[in-house]
């Protein structure tokens, strides 16, 4: 009797827990004294800032400005500053050009008997254990030449080059040149096919007004069995004036008189075939009359 006395408390304990929690309480949930919110109701975030426990979006990259289409007083000073800068050197570079361009062909115009002259040739005296690769001559600053042979099997067998011949401006010039040689050998020696070697010149000259400037380089071997290859490539120019040879003077006749061979008669031309007509000869002046008489023809 007891016991069921006690199972019926026990409920009735239960029965007034679960009204006392309400319809919508569970028995694990538990409600902090004074709060007014329902257990079941979601956390509430900041404005613009996603909820506790949801995956954070990460924004999306913005697409790069075009350079471009952006217009210079929009750019920052120093992008300015950088890029006109650019434009200031491309704008020399190209002026530079221009004026060497000019130079040249003035100096072109300036042929036959004014202006100056000059003829430059380069003789290949190296030995067989140097082959040609590169040969370039320039002329005050200007690029005249430029031949290369990557396989060295070409280049090198051609003993002698003409540079540059042509009318230069007169005055003082400067030539220079760089050949570029490739080891060669054969046996033990074939390691010098790896190495180059570089020989530069330099020659100033004076073309003279009138005169023919001749300047002949030469690459040569300098030194002796004991001089190191890298320091045997040489180049040297000697410089020779020469006067143009003038041609042949012709005198003009002078207005109003006939030419010295000149025939002083008109020729007369006669058919093939036909007897040439005598000579004329001048007619006999008429004798005076004897006094009295009349003149009477001659017979």
């Amino acid at each position: 009797m007891r016991a069921t006395s006690m199972v019926v408390a026990f409920s009735s304990l239960l029965i007034a827990a679960s009204a006392a929690a309400g319809p919508n309480d569970k028995p694990g949930d538990k409600k902090a004294p004074g709060s007014t919110t329902s257990p079941t109701a979601k956390p509430t975030s900041p404005a613009g800032a996603p909820a506790t426990g949801a995956p954070a979006r990460t924004p999306a990259p913005e697409p790069s400005p075009d350079v471009a289409s952006v217009k210079p007083e929009d750019m920052p000073t120093p992008v300015r500053m950088r890029r006109l800068e650019q434009k200031t050197q491309a704008l020399k570079e190209r002026a530079w050009q221009l004026k060497a361009r000019v130079q040249m062909l003035k100096e072109q115009m300036l042929g036959g008997g004014a202006g100056a002259q000059a003829v430059v040739a380069h003789a290949n005296e190296m030995g067989a254990s140097f082959r040609l690769v590169k040969l370039i001559y320039s002329l005050d600053g200007t690029q005249v030449f430029s031949r290369t042979d990557d396989t060295a099997e070409n280049l090198y067998k051609t003993k002698g080059f003409d540079v540059f011949a042509g009318p230069i401006s007169p005055g003082n010039h400067t030539l220079s040149s760089v050949a570029t040689y490739r080891g060669h050998g054969y046996g033990v020696f074939e390691y010098l096919a790896k190495y180059t070697f570089t020989a530069r010149g330099n020659q100033a000259f004076l073309a003279g007004e009138g005169k023919i400037a001749k300047v002949d380089c030469r690459g040569f071997e300098k030194g002796g069995p004991t001089t190191p290859l890298e320091k045997r490539a040489s180049i040297e120019c000697t410089v020779t004036q020469v006067q143009p040879e003038k041609p042949a003077e012709t005198t003009a006749p002078k207005p109003g008189a006939a030419p010295a061979s000149a025939p002083t008669t008109a020729p007369t031309t006669t058919p093939s075939g036909a007897p040439a007509p005598p000579p004329a000869t001048p007619p006999a002046a008429p004798s005076a009359p004897a006094a009295g008489g009349t003149p009477r023809p001659g017979k």
